[in-house]
C-alpha cells in the first residue's frame, strides 16, 4: 500500500525544510561584491629623529644619548639631504675625536694621540733613518708630501703614505673582510665583522679580533693565533681552486702554524698589552705604565710589585684573571736551571719561540705603467686597492690613496718576496748585550720606473747588510724542548760562553 503524508505531515516537512535553508552554510554562497575604491595597505608611520631611519642602532648604557650629540645633522629634517645638514660621519676620527670624544674622555684622548700606538712614530722613524734621515717625527702625520721624487728617503715617505699605512687609526684599513675596522677610537673600541661594524655598542675591552683588524699578515699579533702569511706567488697559495671561491679574510691566505702558549691557556691580547700601555695613560705616581714582560710575571717573588692588575696573590703563588671571560690561571714560576743560568745573556724567547717571521728581500716597485701580464702571478698582493687594477687593467693611469689624507696620486706600488720562512729563528746579539731573536725588517728593496719605463731608483737597499735586521719579540711561545742549547751555545759572544 502506497505511502501518503496527510495534511499535518505535509505542513511539519515543509517547516523542517524552511529551517534548514535558514542555517547559514545551507544557501548557496554569492561572492562578495568588488568595492568600488581599492583598500590599500596602511602604511608604516616613519619614527621622528635619526632612528626613524636608523632603526637597528644601538647604544650601550654609557652611550645612550642622543646621536646628534656626536654626530651633529638635524632631527627635524624631512629629507636625507635636510637631516644630515652638519652631520660628523666619523667622531671619533683624529680630527674629530677632541670633540667627539674629549668631551667625556678628555684625558683618556690627549694621552692616546700622543702613544706610540696611535702615532705609529717607532714604526716611521725606524724605516726613515735606515734610508737616510737624521729627524725624528712625532707623528706619521709629519710624513712629508712629495710631488716629486727626488732622492731614496722621498721614495720611502711616499712608499709609507700611500702603500704601508692601512693599519692605523687615521684610516678604515683595507677593503679584505677582516681588515676593516673604523678610526680614532672606535679603531679599538667599536665592534667590526665581515667589513661591517656590527654594532654600536662601544666596548670597553676590546676582543682579540679587533687587534687583528691591524695585526694580521706577517706581523706580531697573527702569529699569536699560529699564522704565517702565504707568499704572493699563485703557485705558493694553497689550497689550489679552480671556482674562484677561495676566502681571503686577511689579504692573503696563511698557514696554521702552533699558536702561542698564552692564546692556547685562554689569553687575549688585553691580558698582557693594558690600555694603559696601549694608551699611554699615567698610572696612579704619575708614571707612564711600562710594557710587561716575560720575567714581570714568570720571574715574579713575593715582595715584588706586580706587572698587572689583573694579577693577584693567592697563597704565595701568581694567578692571573683573564679580562674577558674572568678565567683563572696559574702563572707558572722559573724552575729549570737554565733560567738563572742564562738570564742574563739570552731574552725568553729565543728558547721559547716555536717560529718566526723570516720574510727575506722584500722588493717594493713604485710604477706609473705595470705591465699587467707579469705581474700575473702576483696579482694577490695583499692591498684590495692594488689588487683591483692589476686584475682589471683598462687602461687607465693607475692610482693610489694617500692612507692619511684619502687623497689619490699616480703610480701603484707593488711588492714581492725572495724568501719566506718560519721554521728556524735568527738569532743574534741585540743591543743590550743578550741574545735576541732577529727578523730581516728592514731588508727592503725599492725600485722606481716612470711612465717612459725609464728607471729612476734600482734596488734602493739598507746597508750595510746587517742593520737589515733588528730584534722583536716573537708571540710564538712555547716549551723550549729538549734541544735550547743549540740556539744559546753557537751564538753567545766567546767572552760570555758558557
Amino acid at each position: 500500500m502506497p505511502f501518503r503524508l496527510n495534511k499535518k505531515h505535509r505542513a511539519m516537512l515543509l517547516f523542517l525544510c524552511f529551517l534548514l535553508l535558514s542555517i547559514p552554510g545551507c544557501k548557496e554562497s554569492k561572492a562578495p561584491e568588488k568595492s568600488a575604491v581599492q583598500e590599500t595597505a596602511p602604511q608604516t608611520v616613519r619614527q621622528p629623529g635619526c632612528q626613524g631611519c636608523h632603526p637597528l642602532v644601538r647604544l650601550d648604557i654609557n652611550h645612550d644619548f642622543a646621536c646628534t650629540d656626536c654626530h651633529g645633522g638635524n632631527t627635524g629634517g624631512a629629507t636625507k639631504d635636510q637631516a644630515h645638514a652638519g652631520l660628523v660621519a666619523r667622531p671619533a676620527h683624529p680630527d674629530q675625536m677632541q670633540t667627539g670624544c674629549g668631551d667625556c674622555h678628555a684625558s683618556q684622548v690627549a694621552s692616546a694621540a700622543s702613544s706610540p700606538h696611535f702615532t705609529l712614530r717607532n714604526e716611521v722613524n725606524t724605516v726613515r733613518t735606515a734610508f737616510g734621515s737624521q729627524a725624528s717625527l712625532a707623528s706619521l702625520t709629519e710624513i712629508p708630501v712629495h710631488q716629486t721624487i727626488d732622492s731614496p728617503l722621498d721614495l720611502v715617505d711616499d712608499l709609507l703614505r700611500r702603500r704601508c699605512l692601512n693599519c692605523h687609526v687615521y684610516n678604515s684599513g683595507d677593503g679584505y673582510p677582516e681588515t676593516m675596522h673604523g678610526t680614532g677610537c672606535a679603531a679599538c673600541h667599536l665592534a667590526y665583522t665581515n667589513g661591517t661594524m656590527t654594532g654600536h655598542a662601544f666596548v670597553k675591552s676590546p676582543a682579540d679580533s679587533q687587534c687583528l683588524h691591524c695585526h694580521y699578515g706577517n706581523f706580531v699579533g697573527a702569529d699569536y693565533y699560529g699564522r704565517f702569511e702565504h707568499d704572493f706567488n699563485l703557485e705558493y697559495r694553497t689550497p689550489y681552486r679552480t671556482d674562484n671561491s677561495e676566502t681571503r679574510p686577511y689579504g692573503v691566505e696563511f698557514h696554521q702554524l702552533a699558536p702561542d702558549i698564552h692564546q692556547q691557556k685562554g689569553m687575549a691580547c688585553i691580558d698582557c698589552h693594558s690600555g694603559a700601555e696601549l694608551m699611554g695613560t699615567h698610572g696612579a705616581a704619575g708614571k707612564k705604565e711600562k710594557p710587561v714582560t716575560c720575567l714581570g710575571c714568570h720571574g715574579w717573588r713575593t715582595g715584588l710589585p706586580l706587572p698587572l692588575d689583573n694579577l693577584q696573590v693567592e697563597a704565595n703563588r701568581l694567578v692571573l684573571f683573564t679580562r674577558l671571560t674572568g678565567r683563572k690561571l696559574l702563572v707558572p714560576q722559573l724552575v729549570h736551571p737554565a733560567h738563572k743560568q742564562y738570564a742574563k745573556k739570552a731574552h725568553c724567547t729565543v728558547c721559547h719561540s716555536q717560529w718566526s717571521f723570516n720574510d727575506h728581500g722584500t722588493h717594493l716597485l713604485r710604477t706609473e705603467r705595470p705591465d699587467h701580464p707579469a705581474w700575473s702571478w702576483l696579482s694577490v698582493q695583499g692591498s684590495r686597492e692594488v689588487e683591483a687594477q692589476l686584475d682589471d687593467p683598462t687602461g687607465q693611469a693607475p692610482s693610489l690613496r694617500d692612507k692619511i689624507t684619502g687623497t689619490p696620486s699616480p703610480s701603484l706600488w707593488l711588492k714581492g718576496y725572495e724568501l719566506r720562512r718560519w721554521e728556524s729563528p735568527l738569532v743574534g746579539v741585540g743591543p743590550d748585550g743578550m741574545l735576541h731573536i732577529f727578523r730581516p725588517i728592514l731588508d727592503l728593496h725599492l725600485s722606481m720606473v716612470d711612465a717612459n719605463k725609464k728607471v729612476l731608483f734600482d734596488n734602493i737597499a739598507v746597508e750595510p747588510r746587517q742593520q737589515r735586521y733588528l730584534p722583536y719579540t716573537p708571540h710564538t711561545v712555547g716549551k723550549a724542548g729538549a734541544f735550547f742549547n743549540e740556539r744559546l751555545t753557537p751564538n753567545l759572544p766567546t767572552e760570555i760562553q758558557p
